[in-house]
């Protein structure tokens, strides 16, 4: 089964149970969806579908920072259930160790490198990264490689 038809079958269970939450945020995903079919690209991948579910995640947690620093706990509270969600239809994520692990192994292939060589070294960092299969936080990982570059 896709992940397109958990996300529909989803939205059936969540109408079923009248979860307004659930119901809300995955019919979301599916608006989300639907609106990739429209750009006359067909039906979207499974990789493509957890594409715009990060998006929203990174949405959510941004709204969730906002919504913090103007006090805004009924707001939080709301986007933050609605994240839980999200995340579900996610697949793993990887742990920092493991994306250090990663980049040691890549660095050591490179050889020695100086900052200017970043692009390189981050290129490589996330097609291995990509080839796990699971999901990371590119704007950490970067953080990283330039930590291990530097230091």
């Amino acid at each position: 089964m896709s992940l397109s038809e958990k996300i529909s079958e989803a939205i059936k269970e969540a109408m079923k149970a009248k979860d307004e939450v659930r119901l809300r945020t995955v019919r979301g995903i599916r608006a989300e969806i639907l609106k990739k079919e429209k750009e006359g690209k067909g039906s979207p991948s499974d990789e493509q579908v957890i594409q715009l579910i990060t998006r929203l995640v990174n949405q959510h947690r941004e709204s969730i920072s906002m919504f913090t620093q103007a006090g805004r706990k009924d707001l939080v509270e709301s986007e933050s259930a609605e994240l839980a969600i999200l995340q579900e239809f996610l697949p793993p994520s990887l742990s920092t160790q493991e994306v250090e692990v990663i980049i040691g192994q890549v660095l050591s292939e490179i050889g020695p490198v100086s900052p200017k060589d970043m692009g390189k070294v981050m290129g490589k960092v996330m097609f291995a990264l990509k080839q796990t299969g699971k999901i990371f936080d590119g704007g950490e990982v970067n953080q990283l490689v330039k930590a291990q570059i530097e230091g």
